[in-house]
């Protein structure tokens, strides 16, 4: 509830195939209700539910709203955002915050100056799986990180026409790298690749370095038919493996039982160990997404607690795809502030 002690009024700006689902949630979610939906071309799916369904921003601020997501297309986030916090509604943003740095910053700017919370909707650190990941090595489960390696691959989404591969499947594993490790990107080094024809890449191989020293390595890709959303941590005590689309978390251990074959303990290196599946709970993802941007909203702080995205957070992940674009237009390494 509000510090009046109603609902607080939510809007969806963008009814597509991201924002029917918030509209789902916020119509469902404890201490809010979704009075309004801005789309152009309306509710075709029917996820509005009760709520007033409009054309765009002005009408939703004319119904009134405490706070907004924003689901349209990356390239129209801020003329979307924008207003809604200079309006004085809170706004969480869909990933990625921008299509480019500039951009990025002037939504962040736009935020800050208003006073508003805001938020980036980067939904893969939502997962039960990362989040049982990320408590497992903050509590030094894995001893020291080595490396994290991602692949996050399937067919093309034709819905997806503003940005590539990168800026929409590539922020998910960059947003989250950093955050589970706690250690930003400090160089990228990338190669792309134009497959279908469209102007933007639909592939993506990329090594990067963290600021402790971590090693990540990511594959991202619109071209298999095989879809993949996997995150593989490995430490000084063993790897985890993180399957987000299962939402499943997999130990697997360095072994204590000496290898007495001789040849075989040497090719292998790092003996096996017992392998662990976890079992924890597993909400859905949007849901716990949206209800930390209720209750940061509710507490009047910034949208970094829990496993919501600040905007400092999203305005610095769009930073490091955008270096990842120019190390593969260079072929040269890019080194992050």
């Amino acid at each position: 509830m509000s510090a009046a002690g109603r609902p607080l009024r939510a809007g969806v700006v963008g009814l597509g195939a991201m924002g029917r689902h918030h509209a789902r949630v916020l119509g469902s979610l404890e201490g809010v209700e979704l009075v309004a939906a801005a789309d152009v071309g309306g509710d075709p799916h029917r996820a509005a539910g009760g709520a007033r369904v409009v054309r765009d921003v002005a009408a939703l601020l004319a119904v009134g709203v405490d706070l907004a997501v924003v689901a349209v297309p990356t390239a129209m986030h801020e003329e979307v955002a924008v207003p809604l916090a200079g309006a004085g509604v809170h706004v969480l943003v869909e990933k990625p915050l921008a299509q480019d740095p500039a951009t990025a910053a002037r939504i962040a700017d736009a935020v800050a100056a208003a006073g508003v919370v805001g938020a980036v909707g980067h939904i893969e650190r939502c997962n039960p799986a990362l989040r049982e990941l990320r408590r497992r090595t903050a509590a030094g489960e894995l001893g020291r990180i080595h490396q994290v390696a991602t692949r996050r691959q399937g067919p093309f989404p034709a819905r997806i026409g503003d940005v590539g591969v990168v800026k929409d499947l590539g922020t998910h594993d960059i947003d989250s790298t950093a955050w589970i490790t706690g250690s930003p990107f400090a160089a990228v080094s990338a190669r792309t690749a134009h497959r279908t024809g469209r102007p933007h890449e639909d592939l993506a191989v990329v090594v990067g370095s963290l600021a402790d020293g971590t090693i990540t390595n990511h594959v991202v890709n619109w071209m298999s038919p095989v879809k993949e959303r996997v995150t593989v941590v490995t430490g000084e005590a063993g790897t985890f493996v993180a399957d987000t689309l299962t939402a499943d978390l997999t130990l697997h251990a360095n072994g204590s039982v000496p290898v007495s074959w001789e040849a075989l303990a040497g090719f292998r290196g790092v003996s096996e160990g017992d392998v662990t599946r976890f079992a924890f709970p597993k909400p859905e993802p949007l849901r716990t997404e949206l209800a930390g941007f209720r209750d940061a909203v509710l507490a009047g702080g910034d949208a970094g607690g829990s496993c919501t995205v600040s905007m400092a957070e999203g305005l610095q992940v769009v930073a490091v795809a955008d270096a990842v674009l120019r190390s593969a237009a260079g072929g040269v390494t890019v080194d992050l502030p």
